[in-house]
């Protein structure tokens, strides 16, 4: 039972009736004390509960919660940028290629080309320029050199990869690199040969008998029988001064035509002339022309761009470390040493191209470039 008018539980009061011994002012004096008395017999209510103090605001911890994720997103940016997107690794790219799968590296180069590119077939041995840097491409490419085979080429065939083996019958061989005195040109580019490199910088000349007159520019050759080669950017300017241009696919042949009095020149890329004046000195006369054009030698590694990465890394890395002098070997063993015969008439540029740094991803724990 409830006192409504206390709000405090109590115990049931008896009513009294005012009678003859009391009046009802003796009636409520006694009410009021029996109450009291009641209340104190009653237990004392229990107190009510504290409330927790609300947390207090942390700033330090907040801060270092909020670097702490901040680091761990620009980490996690970062595995997804190494591992997923960015450019190709070299061991993405040597499976792109299919080199790994290859068990030797097959080579079209030029094979009359003294200096440059050529097989005696006697010692059955392949030497030149473009030999070594065939060599150079291959041992970054994880073959021996037992293992980097050569197969000559003609001029019409770099274009589409196909050479011949040196069987008398000259079966067709299709190779994986053209390393052959081919120069980078923006129409053959556009007719889909894909380039790597440069390697090498040379510029057009001439070679003619001994007792030929002083041949300074192209207009000297104006109504002459000069031979070339096919398919070679040397027919430009040739043609261009009104010379008399019988075509050939080997640079051997155009010789044999001068030898027996069917042309009074020969003209093409200068590194290629240099190797017959330095092997027959008494009977050629090399000429410089004074020609601003500039043959840029590229390496053609077919329909397949990921070797094309992969070479141009190798050309890239040859030349920015100063540890590897491959390439400064290759230049003085074959060219420079042909400097002498030829006098002033210039062969080639005795530095490597600059390369544009190849877009190949360099993990932490690899060492791609230099």
């Amino acid at each position: 039972m409830t006192d409504k008018s206390s709000g405090r539980f109590a115990w049931p009061i008896r009513r009294r009736m005012p009678g003859p011994d009391g009046t009802a002012e003796d009636i409520a004096v006694q009410d009021i004390a029996e109450r009291e008395a009641a209340d104190r017999r009653l237990p004392p209510p229990e107190p009510e509960p504290l409330a927790d103090p609300p947390p207090r605001f942390n700033l330090a911890a907040f801060r270092l919660a909020a670097l702490g994720l901040a680091l761990v997103l620009v980490l996690a940016l970062a595995m997804m940028k190494l591992f997923v997107g960015g450019p190709p690794s070299v061991a993405k790219l040597r499976a792109q290629s299919g080199v790994d799968g290859w068990q030797e590296l097959t080579v079209g180069v030029k094979d009359d080309q003294p200096g440059v590119a050529f097989y005696d077939p006697e010692t059955k041995i392949w030497s030149g320029f473009d030999v070594d840097i065939a060599y150079l491409i291959g041992e970054d490419l994880g073959f021996r050199r037992d293992q980097v085979k050569f197969f000559g080429m003609e001029s019409e065939d770099r274009a589409r990869m196909q050479a011949y083996d040196a069987t008398p019958e000259h079966k067709r061989v299709a190779v994986k690199l053209v390393i052959a005195s081919y120069s980078i040109t923006d129409d053959r580019i556009k007719a889909g040969v894909t380039f790597a490199g440069p390697y090498l910088y040379t510029e057009q000349s001439v070679l003619t008998l001994n007792d030929h007159p002083a041949v300074a520019t192209f207009k000297d050759l104006a109504d002459k029988q000069v031979c070339s080669l096919s398919t070679s950017t040397s027919l430009t300017g040739l043609q261009a001064a009104g010379a008399i241009v019988r075509s050939k696919n080997r640079v051997s042949e155009c010789i044999t035509e001068m030898r027996e009095g069917r042309v009074e020149a020969v003209s093409t890329d200068a590194a290629i002339l240099a190797g017959y004046k330095a092997r027959y000195p008494n009977e050629f006369k090399h000429w410089d022309l004074g020609y601003e054009a500039t043959e840029k030698w590229g390496v053609n590694v077919g329909e397949n761009p990921a070797l094309q990465k992969l070479v141009n890394l190798t050309l890239y890395r040859s030349l920015k470390d100063p540890k590897d002098d491959r390439w400064e070997k290759a230049f003085q063993s074959n060219l420079q040493v042909e400097v002498k015969q030829n006098q002033s008439t210039p062969i080639a540029v005795a530095t490597q191209p600059t390369i544009t740094k190849p877009n190949v991803r360099d993990l932490p724990w690899e060492d791609v470039f230099p």
